[in-house]
């Protein structure tokens, strides 16, 4: 096949892509997939609701209880997951680029543990005094401070892979420490929201409260980042290649950096410490599309979201009447991914 057959132009009088006709066919395949699993999730639970029936609820005109499960009880759970698995995907592919280590995720250089300590901050000093709509800028605000610190401490001429993941993982440790601490010597109603909080749940959340505080963060950030995508590339070619075809290197990264740990932060306000998916969504669209950011960003974040909805489908029906945080089930895949990558990168 040569390449023209490969690829196809958009053009317009100010804009100009080449785009991979593989890239297209396979995100609308994922996005077939997880318009799928939406409805099929949403049936699926206690009371089992056909997937006519659930896409019939969604449009308004369905029976008055599969209305009021679908639209009230289950489409919130299953929309944030959606959100959440996007926003923590797209992040850890920013950062992968950014900071050019296949080790690189939120949760293991510590900007997840940085989001759950603003989050259970907020839980523990405000959560009586101001709105739960500043839950997020808590979050972010402590995903910021995590990276800052984590970055700087990681820089000795430079910043090698193996270093900053070390030294994340350490300050992780020491973020979650710090949130075990206040949970203890905290009042038990924010202890036990602050434990739900720190396994990565995704339980008993509601239009009003996370599902439309968190959209906005999403729906902004994800085109912007996509905008950015091009910088990516180049960041990832190397800061000399970078400065050598003209990129504000030190402007793009910072710009990026905010972007991803703005994501993770806002993912981590609602989902808490749910890991791994930032680290293995972006490698799964790598192998589907190849490195190209224009194609990996969108790929990594349906991915994302279907790895999330996945484990909280397996968490909430494996074990009925239990529900188990869907960051259990994350987790418990993600970290013999994250040994086997850190076992090839044992030499960089």
């Amino acid at each position: 096949m040569n390449r023209k057959s490969r690829y196809m132009t958009l053009r317009g009088s100010a804009y100009s892509f080449l785009i991979s006709r593989r890239a297209v066919l396979i995100t609308v395949l994922l996005l077939i997939a997880l318009l799928a699993a939406v409805v099929l999730c949403t049936g699926i639970g206690s009371v089992f609701i056909p997937p006519a029936e659930v896409i019939r609820a969604i449009l308004g005109t369905g029976t008055d209880a599969s209305e009021t499960i679908v639209r009230s009880l289950r489409l919130p759970r299953i929309v944030i997951g959606v959100l959440i698995g996007a926003a923590l995907a797209v992040s850890g592919a920013i950062l992968q680029g950014v900071v050019r280590n296949p080790l690189a995720s939120p949760d293991t250089i510590g900007v997840t543990g940085g989001a759950t300590l603003g989050a259970v901050s907020f839980f523990f000093f405000l959560t009586e005094r101001v709105s739960i709509a500043w839950l997020p800028v808590a979050a972010i605000a402590g995903a910021f401070l995590a990276m800052v610190l984590v970055y700087g401490l990681s820089w000795k001429n430079g910043v090698t892979p193996l270093r900053l993941v070390l030294i994340g993982i350490g300050f992780s440790a020491a973020m979650s420490s710090l949130s075990h601490m206040m949970m203890l010597t905290g009042p038990v109603v924010v202890a036990n929201k602050a434990l739900t909080f720190m396994t990565g749940s995704i339980y008993g959340v509601s239009w009003e409260k996370d599902v439309l505080i968190l959209l906005p963060y999403v729906v902004v950030l994800l085109p912007l980042v996509l905008l950015y995508s091009r910088h990516i590339n180049i960041q990832e070619l190397g800061e000399e290649i970078a400065l050598s075809v003209g990129s504000a290197v030190q402007r793009q990264r910072l710009l990026l950096l905010l972007f991803s740990v703005a994501l993770a932060g806002a993912a981590g306000a609602f989902g808490g410490a749910i890991t791994f998916i930032g680290l293995m969504a972006p490698h799964m669209a790598r192998k589907l599309v190849g490195p190209s950011f224009g194609a990996l960003l969108p790929v990594s974040a349906l991915l994302g979201a279907l790895i999330l909805l996945g484990a909280d489908l397996v968490g909430r029906t494996a074990f009925s009447p239990l529900d188990i945080p869907a960051g259990v089930f994350t987790a418990a895949i993600g970290a013999p991914f994250f040994v086997y990558l850190l076992y090839r990168s044992r030499n960089r």
